[in-house]
């Protein structure tokens, strides 16, 4: 697993970003994922979230996490891959808002870790392909997601 992590304005510690590794390479090994995937993950500010949301979605407002896939299933990696089977896999990148996630933790009355391993779980999953727009797509989603953070230790 090849995880960076920009943490430009210091949102979270170090033993923070080592638990968000942690995590990754867990959320990583259960969904069976090759050694050698790739994934960026950016902490930042509400504003910043606010302002990438705007831009690249249209939504003028504040989220928790927003992912960009590099590989959204249009294009397909199969020959590549079929011709250099070591290819890295890069997932893609997730922008996560700190505040966000600690305003979503006291809302639901549960820890920052559950709501921070949920929404990075969230995101990794998102960058695999899943959904949750059609109730069957959620379902399987959010089943997994529960599955996952479960084992992880991280129940509701």
């Amino acid at each position: 697993m090849d995880l960076e992590i920009f943490n430009d304005d210091n949102l979270i510690d170090q033993a923070r970003e080592d638990w968000v590794n942690d995590i990754v390479s867990f959320t990583f090994n259960k969904l069976e994922l090759k050694d050698n995937t790739q994934l960026s993950i950016h902490f930042v500010t509400k504003d910043k979230i606010h302002e990438i949301n705007k831009e690249y979605r249209d939504t003028d407002r504040a989220t928790d996490v927003i992912s960009f896939a590099i590989n959204d299933g249009e294009d397909s990696l199969d020959y590549l891959e079929a011709q250099i089977p070591d290819l890295p896999l890069d997932l893609g990148d997730l922008f996560i808002s700190v505040e966000i996630v600690d305003e979503h933790a006291k809302y639901y009355e549960h820890s920052f870790d559950r709501e921070l391993g949920y929404t990075i779980v969230h995101g990794i999953l998102h960058l695999n392909g899943y959904d949750h727009i059609k109730p069957e797509d959620e379902k399987v989603m959010i089943g997994l997601q529960e599955k996952i953070l479960s084992a992880y230790g991280l129940k509701k």
